[in-house]
């Protein structure tokens, strides 16, 4: 049987139970065609590129799906009758992703960027100025300005003409 990547969005105010159920209601219907669902990922509600439908976020669902191509049909067929679903998009492929997909490996790794302290929501670690980093070009001792503080003195700096 061929094998697809199915991720629909559903609206930013159905609650999350009610995107289980649409998810639900999705794999029932693909199970009872003859396919089987091998992975489901809420991905959450994420931001929008441009209003759809009046909407500037979205739930999204993906589905990696082994089932024949009338299910599919059938399971967008259905997407397309919900006001729910916002939009759908199916990609046949060779094989499935082994593990998390890229956009929950993105979300941990994002969540362990921001647990290390290394996000925009740590502000106490003082501005990029305040950190060393060594010796900088405007640094260097140009039109007879000393070198800045803390700096090694006996860098010469480009040679100049006097």
């Amino acid at each position: 049987m061929p094998l697809y990547e199915h991720v629909f969005l559903t609206r930013q105010d159905a609650s999350a139970q009610q995107v289980e159920e649409l998810t639900a209601q999705f794999k029932a219907i693909i199970e009872q065609m003859g396919g089987k669902v091998a992975k489901t990922e809420q991905w959450g509600v994420k931001s929008l590129s441009y209003r759809l439908r009046k909407n500037r976020k979205a739930h999204f669902t993906l589905f990696n799906i082994e089932a024949p191509s009338a299910a599919l049909n059938e399971i967008e067929r259905q997407q397309r009758l919900s006001e729910d679903v916002l939009r759908y998009l199916t990609v046949r492929v060779h094989e499935h992703e082994e593990g998390p997909s890229a956009m929950m490996r993105k979300v941990d790794r994002d969540r362990e960027r921001d647990d290390r302290g290394f996000g925009f929501r740590d502000r106490d670690r003082g501005g990029f100025r305040d950190r060393d980093r060594g010796e900088h070009r405007r640094d260097r001792e140009r039109d007879g300005r000393p070198p800045r503080e803390g700096y090694e003195e006996s860098f010469s700096g480009p040679a100049t003409e006097e």
